[in-house]
């Protein structure tokens, strides 16, 4: 799995990285490219820490997905993963590549459709769904909504029933699959807080058909992220396809398998998920269902587009152990590594940095806690203050998950396409960070 602290191989070497990310270069000149651009130059003009995101990749990797799924004789609806990376320019390109949304708020929804995704093209999961978000979905008119327990499945009969609606319904089942991940990211295991227990089930989508407002067409999985073999797959879907005959059987009519996402990226030095191996499992497991399949894919899609670039605040020397790194971009910008001890590749933009011998170094931001840690005895180049840096894979889970924690304003956020590049979001001012604070009454600030 690639979210861990102990590896038994040592760290990727700058090369090595770059042979792993293809849409990134070394120029002797310019230093680290991204597509045609020099990243020294968004940084000199924008200043960091900033985070960059590869319009090309995106576009690419929905194509190979897409590709997969045909290359197998599949007929697959693709829901972008919105909570991934909710970005309006990013929702756009995938939208344009052929993909619909996946949402799990009433905040994703409508920035979805802002983005222009039509709501036929959008599905609702998520375990904690309020009154409001359901009546934003009828209302909208969306594709389909994942229901997660009974107390969901009935609250929503009540509001489509009070609205005079009818929706789609899917139910989510918890298969009790271990997708060998990250304890964090696993979402298909018993005691997860995720789906309907794969035993009642079939008791809940006869109960889905007799509730007004409700039209059950399926059932949908979601067993976790960051997913790099397909045993998991195989048996999450395995048993998603005889609960499909057991409800047929019933006399129930099933129409759509969601097969989630998931599908993991290459961090480190762990390989790929592979599309095709995927779209070879859904075919093998599903394929003879004559259902409406799709899946949901947000990491494999965004993560490997984007970076964070940062400058080295300081070199700090310590007595014994490895130097400390500290950086400008911290834990309130890229959380993964303080949240799920998440490793992520880190180069040089300078071509010269990047050439020089490596040592071990302690990677840090300067936030309050001990726990804003990019890499620990990490095998990197020599870094002296005022280098830059690129964090890679950060294009998923990333800027999202971004706070303004340590009174630290949003980075801005810089779209390249081929040789061009853009601001897709400025730098969040400090006075800001204050802009919608009110004093209590007869409080007042000293100028």
């Amino acid at each position: 799995m690639a979210d861990q602290t102990v590896f038994t191989t040592p760290d990727p070497t700058v090369r090595e990285l770059l042979a792993t990310h293809s849409n990134l270069s070394l120029d002797v000149r310019s230093g680290l490219m991204l597509d045609g651009v020099p990243l020294q130059a968004i940084a000199d003009e924008i200043g960091t820490p900033c985070w960059v995101m590869s319009a090309d990749t995106l576009r690419k990797r929905a194509a190979k997905l897409h590709n997969a799924m045909k290359s197998a004789g599949l007929s697959v609806s693709t829901h972008f993963a919105v909570k991934s990376n909710d970005h309006l320019a990013v929702l756009s390109i995938v939208s344009q590549a052929g993909m619909g949304a996946d949402v799990v708020s009433g905040g994703e929804l409508i920035k979805a459709r802002k983005a222009g995704i039509p709501a036929s093209r959008i599905v609702f999961s998520g375990v904690g769904k309020t009154d409001a978000e359901l009546r934003l979905a009828l209302q909208e008119g969306i594709a389909q909504i994942n229901v997660e327990s009974a107390e969901e499945l009935e609250i929503l009969s009540g509001v489509a029933s009070s609205m005079g609606r009818e929706i789609d319904v899917a139910l989510r089942v918890n298969p009790d699959v271990d997708a060998k991940t990250h304890a964090k990211i696993t979402t298909g295991v018993a005691g997860n807080k995720f789906g309907i227990p794969y035993d009642e089930a079939l008791g809940l989508y006869r109960l889905a058909s007799e509730l007004s407002g409700l039209r059950p067409v399926g059932y949908a999985v979601h067993i976790g992220s960051q997913i790099l073999t397909m045993e998991p797959y195989r048996a999450a879907y395995g048993r998603i396809a005889e609960l499909v005959r057991v409800t047929r059987q019933a006399g129930l009519p099933v129409t759509v398998v969601d097969c989630g996402g998931g599908l993991g990226i290459c961090y480190r030095d762990e390989g790929e998920g592979s599309p095709e191996a995927l779209a070879g499992v859904i075919r093998s497991e599903l394929g003879d269902l004559d259902v409406h399949l799709a899946i949901e894919p947000g990491r494999w899609i965004a993560a490997p587009a984007g970076v964070l670039l940062a400058s080295v605040i300081l070199r700090k020397k310590v007595t014994e152990g490895s130097p400390f790194i500290i950086l400008d971009a911290a834990m309130n910008d890229l959380l993964r590594p303080s949240l799920y001890e998440a490793w992520h590749g880190i180069l040089p933009l300078s071509a010269h940095d990047a050439v020089l011998a490596p040592e071990e170094a302690c990677v840090v931001g300067p936030v309050c806690e001990t726990g804003d840690t990019f890499a620990q005895d990490r095998s990197l180049p020599p870094l002296q203050r005022g280098a830059r840096v690129a964090i890679l894979d950060t294009g998923a889970y990333g800027a999202v998950m971004s706070s303004t924690y340590n009174a630290r304003p949003l980075a801005a956020e810089v779209l390249v396409d081929g040789d061009r590049w853009s601001v897709i979001r400025p730098r969040q001012k400090v006075e800001d960070l204050w802009a919608n604070e009110i004093l209590s009454e007869g409080m007042r600030v000293e100028a």
